[in-house]
């Protein structure tokens, strides 16, 4: 996987130089003050020799472009830009290869850079950085404020007037290079002094590495923390406290200076596979390969995993994309004067990391004979009464106490027909039909997204912390902090029917498949199934049957199940719902439940969120704990499949599968990507077939309280509450937000998408409801409604 092309042997310590690489050239300081040009698809070939330096050489850089390819190098006395393929010919015609002398007498440069048109140049000594002329000898300007020394400067890619700047001082400052000002200033990042900058064109976004190997990138990423979890995936992490047995190598934490970055598209090769960006990360011991639309590490290359090469230890790293979709990396040793170029080819790595079975939604066996999916719930039989003796008594054969007469002692009638005229046309009927052609219409799948504001709606002054259509999208249930649940019309029009009972906050609420009933679960450890038109629960489930507060809870393999977590247990009930009632005793409960299997997850950690499939027939249960992890249960054998450690930073408060709805029709394989929300760590989404997270979105902010996230029905948007009071809507391909909801009373707390039409419902935390329509879709939502009534009404 990574080859070593060349390895050279100096004549000193090369370990904290800055070397030069590109796509096609590797540059290596020889003797001090002389420079050997190698290329990089043809080692053999003699290198280019350059001199002209008397001092001796700290820092060397490759322009930007590719022809011509411009060299630069710098020494305590001169600062020179060389021509390669010119110093080639000069070479090749037996003259002496010389370069443009533009600055000179400026220090022990430390760091060199080219703006993206190789027209300036940044030169970073002590505290100062010189921007020069690439073509004469020239200081365009002289940029001074750092407190410490500069450790690295780079131009921006999309503003050829913006210099960014590290510094051992612990901040980088963003320049102007029209006014020569500073234009914005970082607070102190890490305890380290900064090392590195990279700018990351395709999103816009800055990346700083530091000594102790932290990448800030919108959000942190520390290499240790990410080194620990990717191990812990992967099996290679122990945790058992027995294993006391390590090697002294082992013991000693030894520090990740971040000190090369770069990022290379990846053309992956793989036909199911989708092109993205990789950050490549050099640091002492390993190089780090990071997704950057995730931030997770997706390999560790570690020197010691390679015993041919010729460097154990890294001292400066110099990274460029190759040639044939692949890294070039140029490395010195961090304690021998020897300095290697190794590649990596890109789509090795992507197979590699692509392998492993996952799993799916869909079953792909039948039920185990012993699967807890195929107990039944024996229901009572109701006694026989005993046929009394004595015969069949006479009985009315009419209920009424008058029956209408037939007619034959009344007089004969003159006229049998008479046609009416003139019969004004009934409207309804057009409407009718109306219906009957919108029976077939579907969620739209290329409609805009939600963000135009419909309705605004008061309930009471407690949290929203739940939210739930219907499956037909025509009514919507809230499950309230002051422990009630509302029934509202999906359009929130007139009064909500309110359902009491609980005695402490609903933590969440399901809709049955038939939409027949529906239940609520509680802080009070309880659950309770509602049907219509009944104030009264149908069943209650309570009475010291769970030791702790139910998580989350909902109806399950179609509504054949309830599915609840409580502690660290998930628990599979059998129902059976009897809403009739026994006039003397009326308060006794007739229906039915039974305990089918009840399942621990591996560590015992408490459960604080779950998701399944109801809507067809699906093994998979997805189980969130409060040890950062992600367990996958197979209810088919009830057990646990498999699991993911520290998922997120924080413990995942929502997880959210890609459920669709009955209006619309997705790729099956998207039905394998779930969400889950973590408080200060986003939102993240993932793929079950791999297990592995693919995107993250995180311009939200949820610093402290559990704001959930949804998937849209049409699988092409995500929405997500926040703590700045609005709600942000995401496209599930990118990881900057499309549309921030605007103008919430408080924090949003629930967010969902309406199944049936494009609308998104908002609960806050101080118990508001907003209602957001898409600019496409706002005229389909009383039609959808008229069209479902219509379906409705034909099957009853």
């Amino acid at each position: 996987m990574v080859i070593e092309k060349l390895s050279l042997t100096c004549d000193r310590l090369l370990s904290h130089r800055q070397l030069a690489c590109c796509q096609s050239f590797c540059g290596i300081p020889l003797a001090g003050t002389k420079m050997q040009i190698y290329t990089n698809t043809d080692i053999e070939h003699k290198p280019l020799l350059l001199t002209g330096h008397h001092g001796e050489i700290s820092a060397m850089t490759f322009g930007k472009g590719s022809r011509p390819v411009l060299l630069c190098s710098a020494s305590a006395d001169y600062i020179i830009v060389w021509d390669i393929e010119l110093c080639q010919k000069r070479t090749k015609e037996g003259k002496v290869a010389a370069g443009t002398v533009i600055g000179s007498l400026l220090g022990e440069v430390v760091y060199l850079s080219f703006c993206f048109s190789d027209e300036r140049v940044a030169a970073c000594s002590g505290a100062t950085v010189y921007i020069l002329s690439s073509k004469r000898h020239e200081v365009i300007s002289t940029l001074t404020s750092h407190l410490r020394p500069l450790t690295s400067a780079e131009f921006c890619p999309w503003d050829k007037d913006i210099l960014v700047t590290t510094s051992e001082d612990r901040t980088f400052k963003v320049w102007d290079l029209k006014t020569e000002a500073v234009c914005y200033q970082s607070f102190v990042l890490s305890a380290s002094p900064l090392l590195s900058v990279f700018f990351l064109e395709e999103n816009r976004h800055l990346i700083t590495g530091s000594t102790d190997g932290q990448c800030h990138l919108v959000t942190k990423m520390d290499l240790q923390k990410m080194e620990k979890r990717h191990q812990m995936r992967r099996g290679t992490v122990s945790d058992q406290a027995g294993l006391t047995e390590k090697s002294a190598v082992d013991e000693v934490e030894i520090s990740k200076p971040v000190l090369g970055v770069c990022s290379s598209f990846v053309d992956t090769g793989i036909e199911h596979k989708k092109d993205h960006s990789w950050l490549f990360i050099g640091s002492s011991d390993c190089l780090y390969v990071v997704d950057l639309a995730t931030s997770e590490l997706l390999k560790a290359l570690y020197f010691k995993d390679y015993p041919n090469l010729s460097v154990t230890m890294a001292g400066s790293w110099s990274i460029a994309p190759g040639w044939d979709n692949s890294m070039v990396f140029l490395v010195s040793s961090l304690f021998t004067p020897c300095v290697v170029l190794l590649d990596l080819r890109l789509c090795d790595l992507e197979r590699t990391w692509a392998c492993g079975e996952g799993f799916s939604v869909f079953p792909s066996s039948p039920l185990l004979l012993e699967s807890p999916l195929n107990a039944e719930l024996k229901k009572k039989k109701k006694p026989e009464h005993p046929k009394k003796k004595g015969g069949i008594k006479e009985q009315p054969l009419v209920f009424h106490s008058k029956v209408k007469s037939s007619g034959y002692t009344s007089a004969p009638r003159n006229i049998m027909f008479s046609p009416k005229t003139n019969i004004q046309k009934n409207p309804s009927s057009k409407t009718a039909n109306k219906n009957i052609g919108l029976l077939l219409r579907d969620y739209p799948a290329d409609s805009a997204a939600p963000t135009i504001p419909h309705m605004h709606l008061s309930i009471v002054n407690k949290p929203v912390h739940c939210l739930q259509y219907s499956g037909d999208g025509k009514q919507v249930l809230c499950g309230l902090g002051d422990s009630s649940v509302f029934l509202y019309k999906s359009s929130l029009a007139g009064n909500p029917t309110v359902y009491t009972g609980h005695d402490k906050p609903v933590s969440s609420v399901s809709w049955s498949l038939n939409r027949q009933w529906w239940l609520s679960a509680s802080e009070d450890q309880s659950l309770r199934i509602w049907t219509h038109g009944s104030p009264e629960p149908a069943i209650i489930m309570g009475d010291s049957l769970f030791s702790k507060p139910i998580r989350s809870a909902q109806f399950y393999y179609l509504d054949k199940f309830l599915l609840m977590a409580s502690g660290p247990s998930l628990y599979l009930y059998l129902y059976n719902v009897d809403i009739t009632h026994d006039d003397i005793k009326r308060y006794q409960q007739r229906s039915l439940i039974k305990l089918a299997r009840c399942i621990t997850t591996t560590s015992a950690t408490d459960i604080t969120a779950l998701s399944s499939i109801n809507d067809f027939f699906s093994y998979i249960v997805l189980v969130c704990g409060s040890d950062r992890s992600i367990q996958v249960f197979d209810m088919n054998s009830g057990t646990v499949a498999a699991a993911l450690p520290d998922a997120h930073s924080r413990a995942v408060h929502c997880i959210t599968q890609n459920k669709g709805s009955m209006f619309s029709t997705q790729a099956p394989d998207s039905y394998n990507l779930f969400l889950t929300s973590a408080v200060t760590d986003g939102v993240k989404i993932w793929d079950l077939r791999t297990l592995r997270c693919v995107r993250r979105y995180e311009n939200h902010l949820n610093r402290c309280h559990p704001c959930s996230s949804a998937i849209s029905p049409c699988g092409r948007f995500i929405a997500s509450g926040s703590e700045d009071n609005c709600a942000y809507v995401y496209d599930i391909r990118s990881s900057r937000y499309l549309h921030r909801l605007k103008k919430h009373s408080d924090t949003v707390l629930s967010v969902t998408f309406n199944p049936a039409t494009p609308e998104l419902l908002t609960g806050t935390l101080d118990g508001k409801l907003r209602l957001f329509q898409s600019s496409s879709g706002a005229l389909l939502s009383q039609d959808t409604s008229a069209a479902v009534d219509r379906i409705s009404h034909t099957t009853a």
